[in-house]
């Protein structure tokens, strides 16, 4: 470290002088044509939309594991936070449980789901299986099918079953389609398929393509997952990727190796990055550049195990998007985006189980996965994170999908090296965006100091910064490189691009913490820069503002004499974790608020735990002010809005009524620990839960906080399982609207105890102090979250 803090000043070279050649079309038919003329296709680099290039954010959301009457409001907050694409598994298991017996009302009525999508202007993915994995019983196939034939390839009795289950998604998604108007854009055939020999590999691939189309699954794209050894066929289909911070399916009881997803690379799959960050297999590196590089799982949380129960912050998860932004990919998916619950089975639990001959034991009820959006809807400490990355892809994925990447001469070793600084560059004829990440995973990576970047470039070579700067550990940014703001060129900044409007013509960036904000604008004689904060510097040809402080004030405006005038803000990074976007009163717009939001037209729905954060300040301003709120002192270029709201103090009572029995530590069975059968939790602690039934009409929805230690947590209304917990050191979570509020005074919790040798793996620090060679269950804390909301009417 102190050698690193005395280095001389020299820049990072990277040179971006060979231009790539043009994208080429793919050696098979793709895309497809709705109804009113929009054209989707794709080449060899990136997806498009009538014939520019299309950068599609998708988050992932099963219909089948929440509730329908609450599908709407969801999909709403996915898309506040900058989701364009639903992606979503149709399990099997979950329609067709008992043989002959579909099932497609309620929670399990995809054609409604896909239909309130298309309502809200969001495309969707359907990933048909008919394995589909998602830790559900079985990958998503019935017992039934598993009793009766071999399966995932093509038999004659296997296919004829999925001949009937694809016939019958046919009927639910008819006229749903793109070539018929509707939102579904892409299919997934089977998933993480790696199965070669005679009726298997891409030759059944291919028959689950036809059998598709033959039940009317007729989309512009068909994709297949392309890791874990995948069969790619050569045809067809088009490979999509994944990578995840940590994995609950290792069986690892410490914290895992260094993570080849906080490098810049262009190997696409995480397995076969080796130690020296080398691609372990050109030849699978040399199938998949025939593609563009597509992810459908980039990790936004990550599920328990049993055995294992990683805790990510939100860092880990958009630091790892940064680096896969910077190598190149086109197209963002997040798995998952919405957490759910699995839904109640005819005959069995539907959880994933080794059980059932799967590896881990998951959850009978809880898939949060640690998602953005969790189990009950509430957010997730990742979701406004994501949403700042989200908001860039949406208003600069077009720019981005074509630009080629390039890496410095000068590139970290291997996966243990931590002395050499992660970046790589996105450009396009000398435009594009400078990545850079310090972050990773549960190891430190020190203090960047002298950090400056030379960009060599046909058009000359550039330094970013001016002068070298010190990137703080931990951080990881995106910034801009000769970024044409409609005519006025930025050189760069230090500031990272949020979003940006048209009206007023206004550009939105964010400072990092620890690293000052400049921007570095081309001199030309009909340009004039004013600042409004800072300083500004000319040196030849470039106008510095440096100095700024991050607001919501405008910071520069710039103009030209063809009377092209823009507008820049600078916020600091909270204010840009508040930013919303949406299109209110005929524009789009900015909002600023600590609140919760989604749109649904011309309404503003606000929802905060905090009553005071009740508040929302527009750009453009909004004019009059709506029903129900009062107008406030502006906060810079934004207009406030407010409505007061009178805080609830809701008690939940919680009683003891019965200790732990004595158990024996887990066994560990081939490699990782095994869940305790059902005999071992008539040893759990009990409590009876009483929460006072009047709260239910008294806000918009509740939240009962658990705090405890202890093995696994498991609450019921009477006998009825509502959800389980495999503890991890973080508070559990349950929405009391899963629950009937006759019964709210009914609920017991039970917590099986955790013994001091149990061989699982959880977080550092998170482990609780035991007694030697004793065991722990313990409820540490109980409270009531009430979750406001308001609605803003903003309709013209």
């Amino acid at each position: 470290m102190s050698a690193l803090a005395e280095a001389p000043s020299s820049p990072i070279v990277i040179d971006a002088r060979n231009a790539a050649p043009p994208p080429t079309p793919l050696p098979f038919p793709v895309g497809g044509t709705s109804p009113t003329g929009h054209v989707l296709g794709a080449n060899n680099r990136y997806l498009t939309m009538d014939g520019k290039p299309w950068f599609p954010v998708m988050g992932e959301f099963h219909y089948s594991r929440y509730p329908d009457t609450q599908w709407e409001k969801e999909l709403l907050k996915t898309k506040a936070g900058g989701i364009q694409v639903i992606s979503t598994y149709v399990f099997w298991i979950h329609h067709e449980e008992v043989e002959g017996e579909f099932n497609w009302s309620g929670q399990r009525d995809l054609r409604r789901f896909v239909q309130l999508c298309a309502k809200h202007g969001l495309y969707v993915w359907v990933r048909i299986g008919p394995w589909d994995h998602g830790e559900v019983r079985n990958g998503g196939l019935p017992d039934w099918v598993l009793k009766k034939t071999a399966t995932r390839e093509n038999n004659p009795v296997y296919l004829g079953y999925v001949r009937r289950f694809y016939g019958e998604i046919g009927k639910q998604t008819q006229g749903l389609f793109w070539k018929d108007g509707g939102p579904i854009i892409g299919v997934q055939l089977e998933n993480e398929y790696s199965a070669r020999g005679p009726g298997k590999g891409a030759e059944h691939i291919f028959e689950l393509r036809h059998i598709a189309r033959e039940a009317g699954l007729d989309a512009p794209f068909y994709t297949v997952t392309g890791w874990d050894n995948a069969v790619i066929p050569t045809r067809d289909v088009l490979p999509v990727f994944s990578g995840y911070a940590d994995g609950f399916w290792w069986p690892s009881r410490t914290e895992l190796p260094p993570n080849p997803n906080y490098f810049f690379t262009l190997t696409r799959c995480q397995e076969n990055i080796g130690d020296d960050l080398r691609s372990k297999h050109p030849e699978i590196d040399a199938v998949d550049a025939h593609y563009p590089y597509l992810t459908a799982e980039m990790g936004a949380g990550m599920a328990s195990s049993y055995h294992r129960r990683p805790v990510l912050s939100a860092d880990d998860t958009a630091a790892m998007a940064v680096v896969k932004l910077g190598s190149g990919v086109t197209a963002y998916g997040y798995y998952m985006f919405h957490g759910g619950t699995n839904p109640e089975g005819a005959k069995t639990t539907l959880q994933e189980s080794r059980a059932t001959g799967y590896p881990n034991d998951l959850p009978v009820k809880s898939y949060d996965f640690a998602a953005p959006l969790g189990e009950f809807g509430q957010e997730g400490p990742s979701y406004r994170v994501l949403k700042m990355l989200d908001l860039f892809m949406g208003d600069f994925g077009e720019a981005l999908a074509p630009m080629t990447p390039y890496f410095p001469k000068v590139r970290p070793k291997g996966i243990i090296d931590t002395a050499t600084a992660r970046v790589a560059a996105r450009l396009r004829d000398d435009r594009g965006f400078l990545f850079l990440n310090n972050h990773e995973r549960a190891r430190h990576l020190p203090e960047r100091r002298n950090f400056q970047v030379e960009i060599k470039m046909r058009s000359g070579d550039l330094k970013v910064p001016r002068t070298p700067i010190s990137i703080p550990s931990d951080a990881y940014a995106i910034w801009p490189v000769n970024l044409d703001l409609g005519g006025i060129v930025l050189r760069y900044a230090t500031a990272q691009p949020l979003c940006k409007l048209g009206d007023p013509a206004t550009y939105v960036f964010f400072a990092l913490p620890g690293i000052a904000p400049q921007l570095a604008f081309e001199n030309k004689k009909d340009v004039v820069v004013e600042n409004f904060s800072g300083e500004i510097t000319r040196e030849q040809n470039t106008t510095y503002v440096h100095g700024i402080e991050p607001g919501p004030k405008i910071a520069v405006q710039v103009r030209s004499n063809n009377g092209r005038q823009i507008e820049i803000l600078v916020l600091t990074q909270e204010e840009a974790l508040n930013m919303w976007k949406s299109k209110l009163r005929g524009k789009e717009r900015l909002v600023l608020s600590r609140a919760s939001l989604y749109f649904d037209g011309g309404e503003v729905y606000l929802a905060a735990h905090d009553g005071s954060a009740m508040k929302a300040a527009f750009y453009p301003a909004l004019g009059d002010s709506p029903a129900g709120f009062n107008r406030e002192d502006d906060d810079g270029a934004f207009q406030v809005l407010g409505a007061p709201v009178s805080p609830l103090l809701i008690r939940a009572n919680i009683e003891e009524k019965r200790g732990a029995s004595a158990l024996p530590p887990p066994q560990a069975s081939r490699e990782v620990a095994q869940l305790p059968g059902a005999s071992a939790f008539e040893a759990a602690a009990r409590w009876a839960i009483d929460v006072p039934r009047e709260t239910a009409r008294a806000c918009d929805g509740l939240l009962l906080e658990i705090a405890y230690e202890g093995d696994i947590a498991r609450l019921y209304a009477g006998e009825r399982l509502v959800s389980d917990n495999f503890y991890n050191g973080t508070p559990w979570l349950v929405g009391m609207d899963r629950i009937s509020a006759n019964e709210w005074s009914k609920l017991e919790l039970r917590i099986l105890p955790l013994h001091e040798h149990a061989p699982i793996y959880v977080p550092t620090g998170a482990w609780p102090a035991i007694p030697r060679g004793g065991q722990v269950a313990d409820v540490k804390g109980l409270q009531i979250l009430p979750e406001y909301e308001l609605v803003m009417s903003l309709e013209p």
